[in-house]
């Protein structure tokens, strides 16, 4: 299957899905957008920006298990 993203005025939002309701779940699947879509892709091309120019903080595998260590202690409580 193909994915496409719709822009449209809310007045006709009634008529396009009168149309897609035509189309059998086979032929067509409405997927509703993540509400945080455009912040979650806004910040993941800041992070790769980072990656890119060489700003990017990078931590070791023994620091990455002892803050997992300290975040899972504080919780086990």
């Amino acid at each position: 299957m193909e994915t496409i993203r719709l822009e449209f005025q809310p007045k006709i939002k009634a008529k396009i899905l009168e149309l897609l309701s035509s189309f059998s779940s086979d032929e067509l699947k409405i997927v509703q957008e993540d509400a945080d879509f455009n912040k979650n892709k806004k910040m993941l091309h800041a992070r790769a920006a980072k990656i890119d120019n060489g700003t990017a903080k990078y931590s070791t595998f023994e620091e990455l298990d002892v803050l997992l260590e300290e975040t899972i202690s504080k919780y086990e409580d």
